[in-house]
């Protein structure tokens, strides 16, 4: 079977990129309403396409990376493929192959006007790395713009020309449109410019963990490398998402387009605007959806709703309102959290410096812990920890757990090395698991530190083999366990 893709709909360019998925109101239609079939889109178009911009990024100087072997050459050079098509797939090919991409090149994409006086939008991929880029207009005038303004968690960018009375588009309401609403998508598909195309929105509340704070409509308006930044339009003519990914076995398009709403959008552009960067609330926590009602049970929950909190950080805003490892909040300022997306954009628009009622649960029982929120990290959400690589260390409290298909061992100095762990971590920790094991496949991992099961707080590996062997897998043990980290998290094992 061929792979998945998801496909940044940029056109080439180092900012382009290829990776595997990790895999409601009601919009106006005047020409529906009035009861009249809409036999074509020209009045829209009419209305929109002047407002639509192409975008080339001129890449800042790097020193190109060394060449790895070249793969072989998949047709490109047929002198009946337009230049177009030829120059994406030779980008396309960049991306995926092991010589990396050519750092010297800038990127081509989409964008639409939004105010008069020369404020573009578009994708953070097809400018990021740029230190200028040459805007395209429909009528064919050209500008240069060094005046960029990114945000790379939600993937949006802003670029200002020196032009005024221009044709702007205005924002429709993202959260009024519904699935089944006909949507067009414009832009410049494999450097196609002006290039319009239509279908509905398939599906609302995407999230293909592309960028950290996602919203995506899901479309079938064919959307390709290319289109990137630009507008996806209800009947109005309104702008109601930014065309920024597609989901595709072949590199171009499948059906499954992917648009960030105009919603979100508007935020991001008015903060770009007003202080160059997106400032956001922060929390200082590592955070788990509920994805299971049997653990939401053992949990003490009422329903599979809330977020687990897996990690806090040092010295962060949640640590000092008294949130722990292990506690699940469902509710933010009085606003109900269903999952971490909730949570996340919750967090972020809460006022900075100011207090903000958390309720949690914790050990079964509700609470209220009052948390001032402080501006996010500019990096947070942008790397991970690596664990240190293991050596041959001294195994002590060393314990089969027969039924569960994992051995354990007392973390001592040198295993804590071997895992990562801070020196002075205390706890029992996995050593050697059975891939065809219960606890492999319940999510159960070598280096992991098991810190209580169903509840019960473990601290020796006799412990832990007396629990596990008493306990009943057909109802199903809640373990909980802890990452060199800090993250602790809820792992249900249970037979199936």
């Amino acid at each position: 079977m061929k792979k998945l893709f998801v496909l940044a709909l940029m056109f080439s360019g180092i900012t382009g990129f290829v990776i595997s998925p990790w895999i409601q109101g009601q919009s106006a239609a005047p020409a529906v309403a009035k009861g009249k079939d809409l036999v074509s889109y020209r009045d829209v178009v009419k209305k929109v396409l002047p407002s639509v911009v192409s975008i080339e990024a001129k890449a800042k100087p790097m020193r190109l990376k060394e060449q790895g072997p070249k793969r072989k050459n998949q047709g490109q050079d047929n002198p009946q493929i337009p230049e177009a098509f030829r120059k994406f797939f030779e980008e396309f090919k960049k991306r995926g192959g092991e010589d990396g991409p050519d750092d010297s090149q800038g990127g081509f994409g989409s964008g639409f006007i939004v105010e008069s006086n020369g404020i573009i939008v578009t994708n953070n991929h097809v400018v990021e790395g740029s230190d200028k880029v040459e805007i395209t207009l429909n009528d064919g005038r050209k500008f240069t713009s060094i005046e960029i303004k990114g945000d790379p968690k939600t993937d949006l960018a802003i670029v200002k020309i020196n032009a005024k009375n221009l044709p702007a588009l205005e924002f429709g309401d993202s959260d009024a449109s519904e699935i089944g609403d006909r949507v067009l998508a414009l832009g410049a598909p494999f450097g196609l410019t002006g290039s319009v195309t239509s279908g509905i929105i398939s599906a609302k509340g995407r999230s293909l963990r592309l960028n950290f704070y996602e919203d995506f409509l899901q479309t079938d308006a064919a959307i390709n490398p290319g289109n990137s930044g630009g507008p996806l339009v209800n009947l109005d003519g309104q702008v109601i998402g930014v065309n920024s990914a597609i989901k595709t076995r072949s590199g171009g398009f499948q059906g499954v387009g992917m648009a960030i709403t105009s919603n979100l959008t508007k935020t991001i552009k008015e903060q770009l605007l007003k202080n160059g960067i997106v400032r956001r609330g922060y929390l200082g926590v590592a955070i788990k959806d509920i994805e299971d009602e049997q653990v939401a049970m053992k949990l003490g929950l009422k329903n599979p709703k809330g977020v687990i909190i897996t990690q806090v950080m040092d010295d962060g805003p949640a640590g000092k309102g008294g949130i722990q490892s292990g506690d699940i909040i469902i509710e933010v300022a009085g606003k109900i959290i269903k999952d971490s997306k909730d949570l996340q954009f919750s967090v972020a628009a809460l006022p900075l410096g100011q207090a903000s009622e958390f309720k949690l649960v914790r050990d079964g029982k509700e609470l209220k812990v009052s948390v001032t929120i402080v501006e996010q990290p500019k990096q947070f959400g942008m790397s991970r920890l690596n664990p240190k690589s293991p050596e041959n260390p001294s195994i002590e409290g060393e314990t089969n757990l027969d039924k569960l298909g994992v051995e354990v061992g007392q973390l001592n100095e040198e295993l804590a090395d071997k895992f990562g762990y801070k020196s002075g971590t205390n706890g029992v920790v996995i050593i050697k698991m059975d891939r065809e094991s219960l606890g492999y496949k319940a999510g159960l991992r070598v280096g992991m530190v098991i810190t209580k099961v169903d509840k019960k707080e473990i601290k020796s590996s006799s412990e832990v083999k007396t629990l596990t062997d008493k306990a009943n897998y057909d109802e199903g043990v809640l373990f909980q366990v802890q990452t060199s980290d800090g993250s602790k998290d809820y792992i249900l094992v249970k037979k199936s």
